[in-house]
């Protein structure tokens, strides 16, 4: 308690800094930025706006008023993330929900680390503080990868050592945006789960996605009933694609010798086949017609 005490007492006094328009701390070389940046400040609430990058969407108000509850009678117990961007204003990085729930509490100041920030480093801070939140959905997550990867411009690499994770955890997360946006609903509802959703994917159509997903919800089938599923599908496409070529020469082969015609056999991209055969008139064609028929 002595030590928690000490930083608070610590941070009141330098937040004194931070409200002398003479010693304003502009960048990180700004004399007594080394005192400022890194430490717990005490900030006026008034004083922070929120993060226009904030990548969480969705708030419990539930939770929030059982947090400010827990902050009347143990106040913060972990400081929020600010950065400075004028005289005595900063703006929040991180810590929303801590936030919000202090100034139900009714607090006026807040400890804070106060960072000196651009706004694609705020936004990357921000999305990183985000993915490693506990109670993410699979959807929040992904889109948190993607704007790391659009927005900030990292590459899948330089994403995996920030969030520590492998590039293979981030492929399977982003792969889930793939999915109709119905779907990427039901599983931010809970409805089903990135399991789920990763057996959805494998059916590229939209409209088969939302007949599976509909069979899935109706039934309340499990993730391996789902991949079942898909599989059975799926299977008429992968009997298609994996038919032999030769089959269809041999068979056409076997007919010319048998009609004493030229026989083709042909498919197009669509998996349809069609089978011809030559003649040269119209005796041929009767002669073929009888011998077809077994007169």
């Amino acid at each position: 308690m002595a030590k928690a005490t000490q930083k608070q007492a610590l941070g009141r006094g330098l937040s004194a800094l931070l409200k002398d328009p003479a010693k304003d701390i502009q960048s990180a070389q700004d004399e007594n930025a080394s005192q400022i940046i890194g430490s717990i400040v005490e900030i006026d609430i008034d004083h922070i706006e929120v993060n226009p990058f904030q990548p969480r969407t969705q708030f419990n108000d539930q939770n929030i008023s059982e947090l400010a509850s827990s902050i009347k009678e143990l106040g913060i117990i972990q400081p929020i993330t600010v950065r400075k961007v004028g005289f005595d204003k900063f703006q929040l990085i991180s810590g929303e929900r801590r936030l919000r729930a202090s100034k139900l509490a009714g607090l006026k100041a807040i400890p804070a680390f106060v960072r000196i920030a651009n706004d694609n480093e705020s936004l990357e801070m921000a999305l990183v503080e985000n993915i490693q939140r506990q109670d993410l959905d699979p959807i929040e997550i992904a889109l948190s990868y993607e704007r790391l990867l659009s927005e900030i411009k990292l590459t899948q690499e330089q994403l995996s050592d920030r969030v520590g994770k492998n590039r293979s955890t981030i492929a399977n997360y982003l792969r889930l945006l793939k999915l109709d946006p119905i779907i990427q609903t039901g599983m931010r509802d809970g409805f089903v789960s990135m399991g789920h959703g990763r057996a959805l994917i494998g059916l590229g159509d939209p409209n088969q996605q939302l007949h599976v997903y509909d069979k899935v919800i109706a039934n309340q089938l499990s993730v391996r009933q789902t991949e079942e599923l898909v599989r059975r599908l799926l299977e008429p496409k992968i009997a298609k694609k994996t038919t032999p070529a030769n089959v269809y020469a041999d068979t056409a082969k076997s007919l010319s010798q048998k009609l004493g015609r030229t026989v083709q056999i042909s498919t197009n991209v669509n998996g349809k086949s069609k089978l011809i055969i030559t003649f040269d008139s119209e005796k041929e064609l009767i002669e073929l017609t009888k011998l077809l028929s077994g007169e």
